[in-house]
């Protein structure tokens, strides 16, 4: 009378459904990748010809974001693998797991540029602003185009919203940069510099917070942004037949990977097997939850299920529509 899940059949009708766009993803992160590799060269070499702490260390910040992207190709190739042994959903959380250790780099990165740009407010020092912009508008054009490459990936991904974030912070940090580094050489006023970078480390702390947040949510399995449990719950009650509902669980595996189980009790002339198609179908349409459990009992007559009521209501394993 209940419906359990037989893991191996679920996948493979995972294999399909569920895949974020695999392919194209990790082809546009790989074109960023190299990108900001080039970059991250061509500072290297400028800040050490001209004595540049501070191209430097943006040359650094440039290695937290080349290893971000390395390391959400490496959590989709996880991801990608199949179910095998205890890992029943395969390695699908790894691009969630990937998402939680950018965000957290970033809110390090944020505290670091916070302490960094409070301190050269208090004793700055000398900065080549004509230099500093330049290399600035280059890294501007880059990312430009870094960003324009990831916004065509699917950032329903956290994993790729990870690595979109950490380039559009950098974006932002260039623009900063170069701002400060006109101003610098218009006016000489070099605290410029570490007021931009303040700006930067705010939007580094914005998204940052935004991915581990979400991240999360996905961790500690709670629903999915825009569907209310007690919504789904209501909806399902208030189909025909439905007696009551309880033991309902909606999480999400991953990003775009919704789940739902649920004991549901229907009246005792009901054909169990219809409402549970009926209720799958509703909750596809309505909520656009594809991966379903669902327990469908008769209503008990005198506190148990009759013989007719088992027979009716077999085993049954449901997975994605």
């Amino acid at each position: 009378m209940s419906s359990t899940h037989n893991h191996a059949a679920v996948q493979d009708s995972h294999a399909h459904s569920h895949t974020i766009s695999a392919d194209a993803d990790r082809r546009y992160l790989w074109i960023a990748l190299a990108l900001l590799l080039a970059l991250m060269a061509g500072e290297i070499v400028v800040g050490i010809m001209a004595g540049s702490l501070a191209l430097l260390a943006d040359a650094a910040h440039m290695v937290s974001d080349a290893g971000a992207i390395a390391l959400s190709l490496f959590a989709m190739a996880m991801a990608a693998r199949p179910a095998t042994g205890s890992y029943t959903f395969g390695f699908k959380r790894a691009e969630i797991l990937s998402a939680l250790l950018n965000g957290a780099t970033l809110l390090v990165l944020a505290v670091y540029f916070t302490f960094e740009s409070i301190r050269r407010l208090l004793n700055p020092g000398e900065v080549d602003g004509a230099l500093v912009f330049i290399v600035a508008m280059v890294g501007v054009a880059v990312n430009l185009l870094a960003t324009w490459v990831l916004s065509k990936a699917n950032r329903q991904s956290l994993n790729v919203e990870g690595s979109y974030q950490h380039i559009l912070t950098d974006l932002y940090a260039f623009i900063g940069t170069a701002v400060a580094g006109a101003v610098i050489y218009l006016t000489g006023f070099v605290r410029a510099d570490a007021i931009a970078s303040l700006l930067v480390a705010a939007l580094m702390f914005k998204a940052g917070y935004s991915l581990v947040r979400e991240g999360g949510r996905v961790v500690l399995e709670a629903a999915p942004r825009g569907i209310d449990p007690l919504v789904v719950s209501a909806e399902i009650a208030a189909t025909a037949t439905v007696v009551e509902v309880h033991d309902l669980h909606i999480w999400e595996v991953t990003s775009g990977f919704p789940s739902l189980s649920a004991h549901v009790i229907v009246e005792d002339d009901a054909p169990c097997h219809a409402v549970r198609g009926q209720l799958e179908e509703m909750l596809h349409e309505r909520f656009e939850i594809t991966h379903t459990t669902l327990q469908v009992d008769h209503a008990a007559m005198s506190g148990e299920h009759d013989a007719r009521s088992r027979d009716d209501c077999p085993e049954r394993v449901l997975g994605d529509r």
